[in-house]
């Protein structure tokens, strides 16, 4: 089952696939246009955590090894936007690149996990783009507060896709294009710390809850990206995530 959640006529829907290709239907039983709404990130998001360097391939074409230990840090609930939203290049920037990432939500409370049971914990799948300027970066593989919680800099969505309908241990092509060019592609089988793995990781300090979001990082293929272009994710099975960059202006700055 795929599950959106948007803003339509002053309020906030849960929303599925339409029928007729481009529609929506509303729980209400409506169906409207997918471009006449605005789209939100698809579930109630709780705390946002983030792996770095998470894909051997990645790690080295930054000309680093790959982490010993998962690479770990948080972000600000006002980097996500949903949907067809714009993200924001600063002016002046020199480097600023996408990041097309499985993210997974948890379902439930797990705390001290064993890995054999940590999939049990996941509620489903979507599809994360997380930007990152590297003008802002401390070095190479450092992601600090300004990059990775930057407002409107990690694009969510467009779907909830439930667990159930996903295999047990996702092994998923993603693939990035920019105005329609492929620049990024990548299977979720070459997770240096698999999915299980990071849930047994991280509930072993922390507790997770209903609603936390862990991205999973992104593999090799960054390229730099400008005012007006299109940026598209897709995770097979996950769904079709786009966006557009926009320069300071359209933000009033």
């Amino acid at each position: 089952m795929k599950r959106a959640r948007i803003a339509y006529s002053g309020a906030i829907h849960e929303a599925a696939p339409g029928v007729a290709a481009g529609s929506l239907r509303l729980a209400d039983g409506r169906v409207v246009a997918e471009d006449a709404v605005v789209w939100l990130p698809p579930f109630e998001v709780g705390t946002i955590i983030a792996l770095g360097l998470n894909y051997a391939d990645h790690a080295k074409e930054l000309s680093f090894n790959a982490q010993e230990e998962p690479l770990v840090f948080l972000k600000g609930a006002g980097s996500l936007i949903g949907h067809r939203g714009q993200t924001r290049r600063p002016a002046g920037v020199t480097f600023m690149h996408y990041e097309c990432e499985l993210a997974v939500v948890i379902g439930r409370p797990a705390r001290k996990i064993a890995r054999a049971d940590a999939m049990a914990h996941v509620a489903g799948y979507t599809v994360a783009n997380d930007y990152a300027i590297r003008d802002y970066l401390e070095n190479w593989y450092r992601p600090n507060l300004r990059v990775k919680s930057r407002d409107g800099g990690t694009v969510l969505g467009p779907w909830l896709v439930d667990a159930a309908d996903v295999a047990a241990s996702p092994q998923l092509e993603l693939k990035t294009t920019v105005n329609g060019r492929v620049v990024q592609q990548g299977n979720t089988r070459d997770l240096v710390f698999d999915i299980a793995f990071l849930i047994e990781y991280l509930s072993g300090f922390m507790t997770l809850q209903p609603g936390d979001v862990i991205l999973t990082g992104t593999p090799e293929g960054v390229v730099d990206v400008g005012v007006g272009d299109e940026v598209v994710c897709e995770i097979e099975g996950i769904g079709r995530l786009a966006n557009t960059i926009v320069g300071d202006e359209v933000f009033g700055r």
